[in-house]
């Protein structure tokens, strides 16, 4: 069988006339994981506008995601509906903050969206995306990914913190140790689902929240994250290191705003991580405590 042409590896390749009038380029970050980047295509196969590109970063030492049939076919598919994919080969493997600051020097885009590669999103998820992100003005908007496993698991105390925008985001300075990082607990299990059920919205309607930062799915304005510094940071940190794309919409955050959206749309594969090594914490590199706000320790 024919394979899919790739770009050479390490090249990033500017794009063509086309391609420029497209809107948002879509990067995906992957490693092993062929079946979860095939059900991610074919979610992203499945949104109708706006117009958007597909960037992939394959850091698979012992094959290459074309050599998954399913991936193969989905390529095809979002090819034929008009949606350029790119698939580049990153290698060696230096830690998720330079594979997601190799995918920034790839895009050209005026919007990027950086999705993982175990990521379904449900049809009208990218452009509710781009219409709140329009409406917002802001650094970034998030879908944040849900287990629809948890679908019985109803936790109200973890979805005290919603607090929603209602007018566009405002910059707002968060760090893992001031009170708004308690904003974290939204995203666990399916607890979107449950606030989406609450709120009641019109078929197609949305709300933007207050967050500390979302996980697998955000769409940045590409400037606004570039003069935050992207993810420059990259060889300030150990291979082994978590957290990074907190820190960047945390730096994105405090300049431009930044807000989640509810209903999501991104439901999360739970699949198990390829990210092993966590034994740095990019936040506690990158944003030391004399960065953050000062607390007062009540003795009494």
């Amino acid at each position: 069988m024919p394979r899919i042409p790739e770009v050479a590896p390490g090249v990033a390749r500017s794009a063509d006339a086309g391609d420029r009038a497209l809107r948002i380029d879509v990067l995906i970050p992957t490693y092993g994981r062929e079946a979860e980047l095939a059900v991610t295509l074919s979610g992203l196969a499945a949104q109708e506008a706006p117009g958007f590109a597909v960037v992939v970063s394959d850091q698979s030492e012992d094959r290459t995601c074309l050599e998954e049939p399913a991936v193969r076919a989905m390529v095809r598919v979002l090819r034929m509906r008009g949606h350029p994919v790119r698939i580049e080969r990153n290698l060696p493997r230096r830690g998720m903050a330079q594979q997601r600051s190799f995918l920034l020097g790839c895009s050209s885009a005026e919007r990027v969206l950086f999705l993982d590669n175990d990521v379904w999103l449900e049809p009208g998820t990218l452009q509710r995306l781009d219409e709140a992100l329009t409406w917002g003005r802001c650094g970034f908007v998030g879908a944040a990914v849900q287990g629809l496993s948890f679908l019985d698991d109803v936790r109200p105390r973890e979805q005290e913190p919603l607090e929603l925008w209602d007018g566009p985001p405002q910059p707002e300075r968060v760090r893992p140790d001031s009170p708004e990082f308690r904003r974290w607990t939204l995203h666990n299990a399916a607890n979107l689902v449950h606030v989406a059920r609450k709120l009641d919205l019109p078929p197609g309607g949305w709300r933007a929240y207050k967050v500390a930062w979302i996980g697998g799915c955000v769409l940045f304005d590409r400037a606004k994250l570039v003069s935050s510094g992207g993810f420059d940071f990259w060889d300030d940190l150990p291979t082994g290191h978590a957290g990074e794309d907190m820190v960047a919409q945390m730096r994105v955050m405090e300049e431009f705003g930044g807000a989640g959206i509810v209903p999501s749309g991104a439901v999360h594969l739970e699949a198990g991580t390829t990210v092993t090594d966590r034994s740095t914490e990019a936040a506690d590199v990158l944003l030391p405590p004399d960065d953050r706000p000062a607390t007062t320790v009540d003795d009494s």
